[in-house]
């Protein structure tokens, strides 16, 4: 997995962090959870603002 499977990792934080609300998570917890997904491979520097938000935009809509 890499930061660009945007849909993929937000299934699988679903799944991981299903007592958490995505709408509260910080981009720092959302950051570290996502470099600690089974399968993850990608470089940590490469996940700006726009990456997490739109990570934590499709865990929004998982979760729903």
């Amino acid at each position: 997995m890499k930061w660009v499977d945007i849909q993929t990792i937000a299934e699988e934080l679903n799944d991981k962090f299903p007592e958490i609300d995505p709408k509260t998570v910080r981009f720092t917890d959302l950051h570290r959870w996502v470099m600690e997904l089974d399968g993850f491979d990608d470089d940590a520097n490469r996940a700006g603002e726009k990456v997490l938000e739109a990570i934590q935009a499709a865990w929004i809509e998982e979760a729903d």
